[in-house]
Parts: structure tokens; C-alpha cells; sequence
């Protein structure tokens, strides 16, 4: 997916500054994956099959950087979890996207967290895409799905996202989909015993 771009840095004295720009003019929005691949909310049965797709990519999912805690992958924990996610998104506090190809299958998830209304009306994205179906585009459709439904149903202004350095692939999914490089944050998460950074990401709707 990434081999399409030149990806390079330029840092400044506060923080890195991402330059990205495409190698050539093969990779767009109108190949054909991308009518193969919807976005619904979560709802809660689709409990079972979602604990599927995490137990089938925890190994996966730990080895990019998005590890989820042993808890989450017992089912009663994990049943529970997607209650309240269910609750708090009937509230207006998040809204949990699947990613369900062709053949109805989770594919991946795409996320709008931390929804705040006025007078701010933003959320923070997420988003993450199966072992098995990398490659494929998906991610950077799934956004562009979530980026309409953010618009025109939910009526969110502005839509923030983050990276670790190390993560071109999903750095090149928000630039495809219209986000700006918007800053650095140091030493911000702490995985594997270690401090990483992340560059933030943002794009206005309106």
C-alpha cells in the first residue's frame, strides 16, 4: 500500500514536520475494493464475532503497536466492554464502527472516540484492520466512510487522530483522506516499558 509514496522528514526545533508525497499516480480512490467494504455501527450481537476477529489478531494487532490489556480477551470481560461501548454510544460518547466486507465478514474497526458537541463538536479516530486484510485498502476507505458519517450524521467540525513515528502505513491512510500534520507530542505513550512519541493529525470537516 505505502510503496506508492515517498515518505521524508524535515524537523524544525519543536517538533517534525511530515512531507509526503506520491511516487506516481497509480493509487486512487475508484479502484474496485473499495465498493466491497461498508462501515455499521456496533451493536450487541455482534458480540461473539467480534470477540472472534480480537482473538484471532491479538498477536497481530500487540506486534503495531495496538496491544489490548489479558482481560479483554475473556469473554465475559470482553461482552461487558462492548455493553458499555454500546451504552455510552447511544449517549453521544463514542460511535464504533465495524468493518464488514463482501461476505460479511469483520474485516477491521473504525472508531470516533471522546466525541465532544459544542462548542468544540470534534472526536478522535481510530481505527484498525485485520492481519489477513492488509493490503487490500481498507483501511484508508474505512476512514473515508467514518469522515461522511462524522459529517453528515453526527455533525462533528473536526476529526483528530494519532501515529506513532514508526507508523507510515497509517500516516499515509489520514494523508489520502485530507488530514494535516498538526504537531509532536514527546514521550506521550508508554509500551513495552518504553516512552514513544506521537504526531498528531487533524482534519476540519466544514
Amino acid at each position: 500500500m505505502i510503496a506508492n509514496w515517498n515518505i521524508s522528514y524535515e524537523y524544525n526545533k519543536n517538533n517534525a514536520l511530515i512531507i509526503i508525497t506520491k511516487r506516481n499516480n497509480e493509487l486512487h480512490e475508484g479502484s474496485g475494493y473499495m465498493q466491497h467494504i461498508e462501515i455499521k455501527l456496533l451493536e450487541l450481537n455482534d458480540t461473539d464475532r467480534l470477540f472472534e476477529f480480537e482473538k484471532e489478531n491479538r498477536k497481530y494487532f500487540k506486534s503495531i503497536g495496538l496491544p489490548r490489556i489479558d482481560e479483554y480477551y475473556q469473554y465475559n470481560s470482553f461482552s461487558q466492554i462492548v455493553k458499555e461501548l454500546i451504552f455510552e454510544q447511544e449517549k453521544g460518547l463514542h460511535y464504533m464502527y465495524l468493518v464488514i466486507n463482501s461476505e460479511k465478514n469483520i474485516v477491521g474497526r473504525v472508531n470516533l472516540t471522546d466525541v465532544i458537541q459544542e462548542p468544540l463538536k470534534k472526536a478522535e479516530l481510530g481505527y484498525r484492520i485485520g492481519e489477513i486484510y492488509q493490503g487490500n485498502g481498507y483501511a484508508t476507505y474505512a476512514v473515508k466512510l467514518v469522515i461522511d458519517q462524522a459529517s453528515k450524521i453526527h455533525k462533528l467540525h473536526r476529526i483528530e487522530a494519532g501515529t506513532s513515528p514508526q507508523n507510515i502505513g497509517s500516516q499515509v491512510v489520514l494523508i489520502k483522506n485530507g488530514f494535516q500534520y498538526a504537531g509532536r507530542y514527546n514521550q506521550y505513550m508508554l509500551q513495552d516499558g518504553k516512552w514513544t512519541d506521537s504526531l498528531l493529525f487533524e482534519r476540519i470537516l466544514d
